[in-house]
């Protein structure tokens, strides 16, 4: 992978290192005001200062982290598992099924990521589980695209083809012969669909439709924040900076692995066995949900 790659994959880890040992490594509890110290800037006993209550920002920081976390795998995981099923069904069936599926598929991008999110959210009440089925319901679209336009591709390989001669069933295709080579396109378009559900999860909450106080989370601390930007500009700076770093470092990151899957795509595929698709490289922009995935 390029240098940029490996920065993106470094900032990744740290990011994930927050997220899991968050609770052990924020110097004090995130909930505990501290009134008369209240909007601090930074200093050794508060790296990042603290906010309107007198809480550690770093501490907070910390522990939004985790919720980042489990909203952006938790988003992932359904989408992907989701979007590849009715993708695979769609790519594999034809005809009507794959009419009706696509013709959704155009429907939900057609609007706004970002509204859809925030009408569902609404509509839901604003909670962490919640935030990831709104984001879910529109996250598996970019998969489903994805995985359908490989398929075609792949159905009409050699290695498939030889495979249904032999009477081989379609969940046997589909499980050794089609997913394997969906590995490379669906990893790139997780990564970008990770940093996306990132910034809508801090947009939902920065709206007050997603995680709810005492709980910290980034976007949160940013709507706190803006009502102090002259006078204590740390308190929406570090959460600010933490969403800004963690976007940058995984997209810099899906950049680098889609790059590195297109080199070796050619001569995977010059023996017949790897398709040189164009799925991964246009994977970033089939993401639905707002922010850097779409």
């Amino acid at each position: 992978m390029s240098p940029a790659a490996r920065l993106g994959a470094a900032i990744v880890a740290l990011f994930l290192a927050a997220a899991a040992l968050g609770p052990r490594l924020a110097p004090r509890d995130p909930s505990r005001p501290a009134l008369a110290e209240n909007l601090r800037g930074p200093s050794l006993a508060h790296p990042f200062g603290q906010d309107r209550l007198g809480r550690d920002i770093l501490s907070r920081t910390l522990h939004g982290a985790r919720v980042s976390l489990v909203v952006g795998l938790s988003t992932v995981a359904i989408s992907l598992a989701l979007g590849t099923a009715i993708g695979l069904l769609a790519g594999f069936a034809g005809g009507w099924i794959d009419e009706v599926v696509m013709r959704a598929v155009d429907v939900l991008l057609a609007f706004p990521g970002i509204l859809l999110a925030i009408a569902l959210s609404a509509v839901l009440g604003p909670s962490l589980g919640n935030v990831v089925l709104a984001l879910s319901v529109i996250g598996w679209t970019g998969y489903a695209r994805l995985v359908r336009a490989e398929t075609l591709s792949l159905r009409e390989r050699a290695h498939v083809e030889s495979a249904v001669s032999l009477g081989a069933g379609p969940l046997r295709i589909v499980t050794l012969h089609v997913l394997p080579l969906l590995a490379g396109p669906l990893a790139v378009q997780a990564t970008f669909g990770f940093s996306a559900a990132v910034v809508a999860e801090a947009s939902l909450s920065f709206l007050g439709l997603g995680t709810q106080p005492p709980t910290p989370s980034w976007g949160a601390m940013l709507n706190e924040g803006r009502s102090f930007l002259l006078v204590a500009p740390h308190v929406a700076l570090f959460p600010g900076l933490a969403v800004f770093l963690t976007v940058l470092g995984i997209n810099v990151l899906g950049d680098g692995l889609r790059d590195w899957l297109d080199v070796r795509r050619p001569a995977a595929g010059s023996d017949g066995s790897m398709p040189a698709t164009s799925g991964s490289r246009g994977s970033r922009s089939s993401s639905a949900l707002p922010g850097p995935g779409a």
